[in-house]
């Protein structure tokens, strides 16, 4: 009865939180998602509050947005394009919609700003800065040390050199920035909304791998065994090329 109880009151919470949706001030909050596309009638991100909306949303449309001084709506990297809709609302100083693209890693690559279609239309702004830079392309590979040489013997004879070290990799290119619309009306203040596009940095160089120490030389009853010069370092990678900027396409109505 218990877990039967405990199940209805958070499908009653997700259900209030399709029609609105508070997040409080310094805190992080997650998009309740049941589907692609989503209807709010009412969304308050108080100040410093930040709103995670996961990567499969496609379509957001808000009835009333409040956002409060530097609050963030966070949106997953991800191919698809995102339509965010809202009808009426005000917008603090400081506030950001986020949609950048996921850094690169050993694994996959950089991926590029989320394409987004903003349309406000009553809506009262102070600033509001719209990010859909590209992600960082991921590290190059550090070279290898070499190994270090055998050290002389009375036996053995001379020692030998070390290896030299390995060269790192480059970095990787940066991905594209983002594809933004941005639809307001004739008389809404463009110059307050400022939308990042830059494709990502290149990725970091590799490092040159350590050159490996020559062997040591040994004395003997006899003679002596010189020792074995030292490798060579490698050499450090270049870093990898930043990504193409996006584009932003506004339009009036």
């Amino acid at each position: 009865m218990r877990n039967f109880l405990l199940l209805a009151w958070f499908a009653s919470a997700t259900a209030l939180a399709q029609n609105a949706l508070h997040v409080d001030e310094h805190s992080m909050l997650r998009l309740p998602v049941s589907s692609q596309v989503l209807v709010l009638e009412r969304l308050v991100v108080a100040d410093h509050g930040t709103l995670l909306i996961p990567a499969g949303v496609t379509e957001l449309q808000i009835g009333e947005l409040r956002l409060g001084r530097e609050a963030r709506i966070s949106v997953a990297p991800g191919e698809q394009a995102l339509r965010l809709h809202v009808r009426q609302g005000e917008i603090a100083e400081g506030a950001r919609l986020v949609a950048r693209g996921a850094p690169g890693t050993a694994q996959r690559a950089a991926s590029a700003g989320r394409t987004l279609h903003l349309r406000l239309e009553e809506v009262v702004t102070e600033t509001l800065v719209v990010d859909v830079r590209g992600g960082r392309g991921a590290p190059g590979y550090d070279g290898l040390a070499g190994a270090d040489g055998r050290s002389g013997g009375c036996v053995l004879g001379q020692a030998s050199h070390g290896f030299d070290g390995r060269d790192g990799t480059d970095g990787l290119y940066g991905a594209p920035g983002g594809q933004v619309r941005l639809e307001v009306p004739h008389a809404f203040p463009i110059e307050r909304i400022d939308v990042r596009v830059e494709g990502g940095e290149g990725g970091a160089p590799g490092q040159a791998g350590d050159a490996g120490e020559g062997g040591a030389s040994k004395g003997c009853w006899l003679y002596s065994t010189e020792g074995g010069r030292d490798g060579r370092a490698g050499t450090v990678g270049q870093p990898g090329r930043a990504g193409v900027p996006g584009a932003v396409d506004v339009i009036r109505f």
